[in-house]
């Protein structure tokens, strides 16, 4: 009889070596950059098999940073993500499935504004490395894209040219380096 021998590790994410981005067009002619300054995740793998993984992520939507104070005011607010009423953006894992030896589809269900949706994310895997006090720590690059009214984000203004002021498909840009928890 054959025994597993897998163990569960967790993984948290290193904030130094991290950042989670959205980018949006703004009337349709250039792109603004957006960040998050304040998130967490749960991870937990089968050993060091990232095709088994779970995911529980939450940015807090107050800490949305655009280098614009005034924008980043509207986007707390009712129009964008209303993070007085919804202060939590959440991811939760359903799949990772591996697509080559560097690159997976990471599918789960994202929740703004208490609608939660499936998504698809592109998770390209960088490695396993020691870093120089020991640690292990995995690298990832996930992006992927939503469109934001489907999440009741609708503010909606067009220019006299008949641009829109912000673009209704957002892209997701993460760079996450994890580092491997200590066995309890």
């Amino acid at each position: 009889m054959e025994t597993n021998t897998t163990t569960q590790t967790k993984w948290s994410i290193d904030k130094a070596h991290s950042q989670i981005q959205f980018k949006a067009k703004h009337l349709m002619i250039t792109t603004v950059t957006g960040t998050f300054k304040n998130y967490d995740a749960e991870i937990e793998t089968d050993g060091d098999d990232f095709g088994k993984v779970n995911i529980k992520f939450s940015a807090d939507a107050s800490s949305v940073d655009t280098n614009s104070e005034q924008r980043d005011g509207h986007l707390k607010g009712e129009d964008f993500f209303d993070a007085a009423k919804f202060p939590q953006i959440n991811f939760v894992s359903t799949a990772m499935e591996k697509q080559s030896s560097s690159e997976y589809i990471l599918s789960g269900n994202l929740t703004i504004r208490d609608v939660t949706l499936p998504i698809k994310l592109k998770a390209e895997f960088g490695g396993i490395a020691k870093d120089p006090w020991g640690n292990t720590k995995a690298g990832f690059e996930i992006s992927g894209k939503i469109n934001r009214k489907d999440f009741g984000l609708k503010f909606h203004v067009v220019n006299e040219a008949g641009n829109l002021l912000v673009s209704d498909e957002i892209k997701l840009l993460a760079e996450i380096q994890l580092m491997k928890q200590k066995a309890e």
